[in-house]
């Protein structure tokens, strides 16, 4: 063998090679007469150091026993022994019988000869053949790939297409529940040996193919199993970013019932390692620490792959762990407020597990902390001036006029920006009583109601969606939807639910972004918003960019338009360029896309910038707080206008009542008439009793819904008073009188039964 050495770094002279002894008559640069390993005797080597433990491949698989050599000096002195036979200088005919990858095996099982075996299993009671499959598929990551890949030595390399033959893994899976117990212990014994090979360098895609498959094994349910799903778990969250991407869209082509069964193997998996029901079953929580932030990573990537799929695989709710709605949350979020998304696990880096519930909680608290702050600070220096200390100083105190209701409001709110994370008390002018939550729930709605009129021309109301969209008419003040935004804020703050029909795209904008810039220069609410947004607002004007985008003809003939869009406010039609030279740049085949892109751009952005980032800034005021980077835009919603999922059940086991006890028979008549209701005239009893078809966060028992007795003749319409969510039902006597009734009032609410 021939090593390429310099004069300066050799130390022995070139005719010091007749001094050495042969080595067994053979010579390295012959390389035909080497005796070489057939391929077959390769394999077995391998497989054979493969179960001893060792995964790398030595010299002496390819190297001939060398006797009587002298030890040569290593080319340079800070070059280790082994490394001095690189395979970079072994001959062609050697390097070319080195396997670069381990060779999948070819496995021809079929879902249906598996589906056979199992059956002709539970007949005779015969599992030896189950067994064997179980026990050989699960040995190793390149036996999962023999078993389950399409094509055993297939590179499938794409994120388009896993490679695994998952209709042949969920019957396997099925099946697997259903065997022996001694078949379901080997499967997991296959699993540890797996998962305790010592694996070096990056993963092959038939690695993440093998973790796959995996981590769908239907055993995780079990505490008993939780020590090797952890150890899974952990593996898989170590993975390299790139291969996290694969995965990512892998999960997200399965089927929604197998998704859905992961996602809730990892939930429960989280949860009973935070709430242990019998703690001695899993090793102390100081050995295990890294369990659950394993899991919230793997469980991140499954909320990202939902969030890419259109539509989503399962609701974003069914990734909430209620079971953190009882830990200390707050000390997580401080947590995470000092250190951010660094090392130091917080699950406020993965917010898609913490419910609404939480997320309001933390906002609130985090806005009383700041207030509670300003409070102490504004009391120490009365006391220090030795000035009278008024305990109004802790609320933020409302006074207005019923008739210069929005006025009045606006110069409140503009007056008492200092106050507005207070705890909010509202007083009519001129009339006595004190504000139990009443008068605050009132002044919502009035002031919400003569906002959103539409003669009041601050937005507009598009039929076809049934939303409420920003006015684009220009003005020098926009002070008012600063106020608006304000009483969103407020809103929320104060556990107050509004009556408000914005499209989901306004809360998209109202958290671009989520934390308000320093530099007051920085555009805000500009998302970037689609054609399936602007459908939500204006169907029949995306419908129509729609057909312009799939038309097969020549658009540029057959449409004839250009990027100059027209526009009306207060009754003028205006003209508005999308880009420079607008007007004479045609729409074509080719730039239609942009044209639409760009559309969709001026009317939801550009054409109202400086309405929503008033109504934007004016939100912030309120709520500003990094909480709400925890929160996504339908989150938002569900903060100011509440939940539209109804459950009158719910609301039955949580309702108060006055002058009426649950057993009595108007009240029997009345729950039954209700629970009977469709859907939409249950919304219409809500909206009816409490002003709001939607329910608060915290579900029906935040609602406190009250029925009330009134001693009036059976005549009578039930009466609702909105400001405390209360009915009052006159004592009918039979429930085709109380249905009849009772449609009748909620059917015709607006402007009448309101109190």
């Amino acid at each position: 063998m021939h090593l390429n050495m310099s004069e300066n770094n050799c130390p022995f002279e070139e005719r010091d090679r007749d001094r050495l002894p042969p080595i067994l008559n053979h010579s390295l640069d012959r390389g035909p007469k080497l005796p070489f390993p057939s391929y077959g005797s390769f394999i077995s080597t391998l497989n054979h150091k493969r179960e001893s433990g060792s995964h790398s491949l030595s010299s002496p698989l390819l190297l001939p026993a060398v006797r009587q050599v002298r030890e040569l000096p290593p080319i340079c002195p800070d070059v280790r022994q082994k490394h001095r036979i690189s395979i970079d200088v072994l001959p062609p005919e050697v390097k070319a019988r080195f396997v670069s990858e381990p060779i999948i095996p070819i496995r021809t099982k079929t879902a249906k000869e598996f589906q056979d075996d199992v059956e002709r299993a539970t007949i005779s009671g015969d599992w030896k053949q189950v067994h064997d499959f179980y026990l050989t598929t699960f040995d190793s990551f390149l036996e999962l790939n023999g078993a389950f890949k399409k094509e055993a030595n297939a590179p499938f390399n794409t994120i388009e297409d896993s490679g695994i033959n998952i209709k042949f893994v969920n019957i396997v899976y099925d099946a697997l529940l259903h065997t022996p117990a001694d078949t379901q212990k080997s499967v997991l014994k296959g699993i540890i040996n797996s998962l305790l090979r010592e694996w070096k360098g990056p993963r092959t895609k038939d690695d993440l193919r093998a973790y796959f498959v995996l981590v769908q094994n239907p055993q995780y349910t079990s505490p008993a199993t939780y020590v090797i799903y952890a150890h899974l778990l952990r593996q898989i969250a170590a993975l390299a970013e790139a291969d996290h991407h694969f995965l990512m869209h892998w999960f997200k082509k399965l089927p929604q019932k197998r998704f859905k069964q992961l996602v809730e193997r990892l939930q429960l998996f989280i949860t009973t390692r935070l709430f242990p029901a019998k703690p001695d079953e899993l090793p102390p929580m100081a050995k295990c620490s890294w369990w659950i932030p394993s899991a919230t990573k793997v469980l991140s990537l499954l909320n990202a792959a939902n969030s890419i799929s259109s539509p989503p695989i399962i609701p974003f709710t069914d990734l909430y762990n209620l079971t953190l709605d009882h830990i200390d949350f707050m000390e997580d979020y401080h947590t995470w407020q000092a250190h951010g998304n660094s090392n130091r696990f917080t699950f406020c880096q993965f917010p898609f597990i913490l419910s609404t519930v939480v997320k309001k909680a933390i906002i609130q608290r985090d806005s009383e902390q700041q207030m509670i702050s300003m409070a102490r600070q504004t009391l120490v220096d009365k006391v220090s001036r030795r000035q009278r200390v008024d305990m109004s100083l802790l609320f933020l105190n409302i006074k207005v006029r019923r008739l210069q209701l929005v006025s009045d409001s606006l110069d409140e709110l503009s007056r008492k920006r200092a106050d507005l994370k207070k705890k909010l008390k509202v007083t009519f002018v001129g009339e006595a009583g004190l504000d139990m939550g009443g008068l605050t729930k009132e002044w919502f709605l009035l002031l919400i109601r003569q906002i959103f009129h539409t003669d009041y021309g601050m937005f507009t109301y598009v039929k076809e969606s049934q939303c409420h969209w920003f006015s684009s008419w220009k003005c020098d003040n926009y002070s008012e939807f600063r106020l608006v935004g304000a009483l969103m804020g407020l809103a929320v703050y104060n556990s107050i639910t509004l009556d408000i029909r914005f499209p989901p795209c306004v809360y998209k904008k109202l958290l671009t972004p989520p934390i308000v810039p320093c530099d007051l220069d920085t555009p805000v609410g500009m998302a970037t918003l689609t054609l399936d947004d602007l459908q939500q607002i204006m169907p029949d004007l995306a419908h129509g960019l729609g057909e312009l985008l799939s038309y097969e003809g020549n658009v540029e003939e057959d449409f004839y338009t250009t990027f100059q869009v027209f526009q009306e406010e207060l009754g003028v039609v205006k003209s508005y360029n999308l880009k420079p030279g607008g007007d004479k740049i045609p729409v074509t085949n080719l730039n239609r896309k942009e044209y639409v892109q760009l559309y969709i751009d001026f009317l939801l952005n550009k054409s109202i910038y400086r309405q929503f980032a008033a109504f934007y800034h004016g939100f912030h005021s309120v709520c500003a707080s990094n909480a709400l980077m925890l929160l996504r835009p339908e989150e938002v919603e569900i903060l100011v206008c509440g939940s539209p999922n109804l459950d009158m059940g719910s609301l039955q086991r949580v309702v108060q009542y006055e002058g009426y006890s649950k057993t009595d028979p108007t009240i029997r008549a009345f729950w039954d008439v209700v629970l009977a209701f469709p859907l939409e005239l249950q919304k219409k009893l809500l909206h009816f009793t409490t002003g709001s078809d939607r329910v608060p966060v915290g579900g029906m028992a935040d609602l406190n819904f009250k029925i009330s007795k009134i001693d009036v003749s059976t005549d009578w319409l039930p009466v609702s008073h909105t400001c405390f969510n209360q009915i009052c039902l006159p004592p009918y006597k039979s429930k085709k009188e109380l249905r009849q009734k009772l449609t009748i009032a909620i059917s015709n609410a607006e402007g009448f039964g309101l109190e």
